[in-house]
């Protein structure tokens, strides 16, 4: 299964229809409104200014599960990643990406280590992942790999369609 065939609502409401996203490279990244990373929005938010006319998104998952960071409600977090950080990239519903409750998107997403080999449970806000336009994790990124490093970026250019 790939991400295209999850089901998955957008952030206010409606499915968000991940299959549209074939052929394209897709940073997913679980987000939060009140954590010591949410300023990574703003590095988010270039990578999908840069690429986006290249085949190339960023997939905004929020989550509440560590430390309550994003306890809003979908209105809530959509007024502040746009007034706060100009946020235009899509953003999906407030799921769980740990433990029985995880979202399927998760599911499939967390067996892909990192580049130091950890893989399995989200480890904090703002882990992301690189899907590649064939629906393969390309690469898999720590909550603290900025989302405009050399590394991110390699990546994602290296992944474009």
């Amino acid at each position: 299964m790939s991400i295209y065939d999850v089901d998955i609502q957008r952030l206010q409401g409606g499915p968000a229809d991940l299959a549209q996203y074939r052929g394209k490279a897709v940073l997913v990244v679980n987000v939060a409104s009140k954590c010591g990373l949410t300023p990574q929005y703003e590095g988010l938010q270039r990578l999908q200014d840069t690429y986006a006319d290249r085949g190339f998104t960023v997939l905004g998952v929020p989550c509440n599960q560590f430390m309550e960071q994003e306890p809003g409600t979908a209105d809530q977090i959509a007024e502040f990643c746009s007034a706060t950080y100009g946020v235009s990239f899509p953003m999906t519903e407030k799921v769980d990406v740990n433990g029985l409750g995880r979202h399927p998107l998760y599911a499939g997403l967390v067996t892909t280590p990192d580049a130091t080999g950890h893989s399995g449970d989200i480890r904090w806000n703002f882990e992301k992942f690189l899907v590649a336009p064939d629906g393969t994790v390309a690469a898999r990124f720590s909550p603290q790999a900025e989302p405009d490093s050399d590394e991110v970026v390699q990546a994602v250019e290296k992944a474009l369609p």
